[in-house]
């Protein structure tokens, strides 16, 4: 009787799931010919160069300190040497400071890129809901979301295109 059970159960489900209809699209190629998003991914990686550059000046100045430091540190009375090491520690903390403000959780790169990036990408999605809510379609995987492993897609499926028709592009 389980085995019936079980068997009619599999038969029901495949039945329902045959019956829901789905489609996928690759948010990485849509977004990839969206001139505006190309622009505020260049100006991030520009304002992200920009700060690993300042970060690395400070952690050399850090690291300069620290060598004259240890040269010197046996010619320095125990209160010189104190507040030599107090300055380099200090600097060290500015320094993450300085990295943690930029690019730590909800730093000022993540809000540059919510500024920049977000409107567009919330763009993307509502169009996408459109489309799946005109053509009763159940789901709409993502081909490029680490999350969804698709291991085969039929192109026929894929509706990348309809969506940059949608926004315009």
């Amino acid at each position: 009787m389980k085995k019936f059970s079980l068997l009619a159960f599999l038969v029901l489900a495949s039945l329902s799931m045959s019956a829901q209809r789905f489609i996928y699209v690759d948010t990485d190629y849509i977004l990839d010919k969206i001139p505006e998003y190309k622009k505020a991914q260049e100006e991030l990686d520009a304002i992200a160069q920009q700060w690993k550059e300042e970060i690395s000046k400070k952690y050399a100045e850090i690291d300069r300190l620290y060598k004259e430091f240890q040269a010197e540190q046996y010619l320095m009375d125990s209160e010189t040497r104190k507040k030599k090491e107090d300055e380099i520690v200090e600097k060290e903390k500015e320094a993450k400071d300085f990295q943690k403000k930029k690019f730590g959780y909800q730093g000022e790169l993540f809000q540059k890129r919510q500024e920049l990036v977000k409107p567009i990408q919330d763009r993307v999605y509502e169009a996408i809901k459109s489309l799946a809510e005109e053509r009763n379609y159940d789901f709409v995987l993502d081909k490029a979301s680490s999350g969804a492993s698709i291991l085969y897609a039929n192109p026929k499926y894929d509706k990348s295109d309809e969506i940059l028709k949608k926004l315009g592009y």
